[in-house]
């Protein structure tokens, strides 16, 4: 089974205005309404790939009903802990340029906190436990690295989509998948990278810590996978960026739910690339038609 994770779950509010005039009263031109939050993407496109899943993390109010009865609809299981307060809504405008604005969410309790670790209880060894996004500032700020260590600790694979110092920290309990983009990668090293020739020693060096499996993500430009005995570098497909919003995120399920089908980390990493690609040129994330129809279009190089 495939765990997801996400602490602080959203409505992600996709409002379009032609031409935004700030100080002015303006007309929506289109609009969506999406649960969001990186884990939740996750399990929604595993859903899509017919790979079972069930979302964990904290819910809260109109807006966290709102998000159960999406996920119910598309027959995605969820068990979150019902918390205080609203679940945020994010606001993505997007006009000349795209705007995000992002809620808060609401304040978790140790409590809740606990509540959270006995339905962890439910994950058995050999299961595959996704964590994305970015930890609450009500919670523990080691939150991700205490989680991977218990993962390992207990046969359990753990998989961080993360940043900074909560990604760099979970290294050493060698999760067994991550993910930066190649901002992030940089920023782990205090380097700028922007070739996938740049991003290698990197992501070696990031296996050599711990990590068993590294994916580098360069948005239209590849992506590269780093294990201990391989590299392989992807091209991607062509097409009309229309939301870069869960592409990371779809790379990510299409990686561990074809990995768990197949047991290969070359066809994880090429179906990776496809869903990644098929949401990016999607208005919501994408549908298994649109990856099967990419798929062809992908190429590993294997060194």
């Amino acid at each position: 089974m495939i765990y997801t994770v996400t602490l602080n779950p959203s409505i992600d509010y996709i409002v379009e205005v032609d031409d935004l005039q700030l100080g002015k009263i303006n007309r929506m031109k289109r609009e969506n309404k999406f649960p969001g939050g990186k884990g939740i993407n996750v399990s929604r496109v595993l859903n899509r790939l017919d790979v079972k899943s069930v979302a964990l993390g904290f819910v809260g109010g109109f807006t966290g009903d709102f998000i159960k009865s999406v996920l119910e609809k598309e027959n995605v299981s969820s068990d979150f802990v019902q918390v205080q307060g609203d679940s945020r809504i994010n606001i993505k405008l997007k006009s000349q340029l795209e705007t995000e604005i992002n809620g808060q969410g609401p304040s978790i309790s140790e409590e809740k906190l606990t509540q959270f670790f006995d339905k962890l209880n439910q994950v058995e060894k050999g299961d595959y436990v996704v964590l994305a996004g970015n930890i609450p500032n009500t919670l523990p700020l080691d939150l991700y690295e205490i989680l991977t260590k218990w993962g390992k600790e207990n046969g359990i694979h753990i998989v961080v989509d993360a940043s900074g110092k909560a990604l760099l920290d979970v290294v050493k309990h060698q999760p067994f998948f991550i993910k930066p983009n190649h901002h992030e990668l940089g920023d782990l090293f205090d380097v700028k990278i922007t070739s996938i020739e740049q991003a290698i020693p990197y992501g070696k060096k990031l296996v050599e810590m711990g990590a068993q499996n590294v994916g580098i993500s360069f948005a239209g430009d590849g992506a590269v996978l780093i294990t201990e005995s391989s590299v392989y570098v992807s091209n991607v497909p062509k097409g009309e960026v229309i939301n870069s919003v869960g592409a990371g995120d779809s790379l990510v399920a299409g990686f561990i739910g074809t990995y768990v089908l197949t047991n290969s980390i070359e066809t994880a990493f090429k179906v990776g690339v496809a869903s990644g690609s098929a949401t990016a040129f999607s208005e919501d994330l994408t549908k298994k038609e649109k990856i099967e129809k990419l798929l062809e279009q992908v190429k590993i190089e294997k060194g």
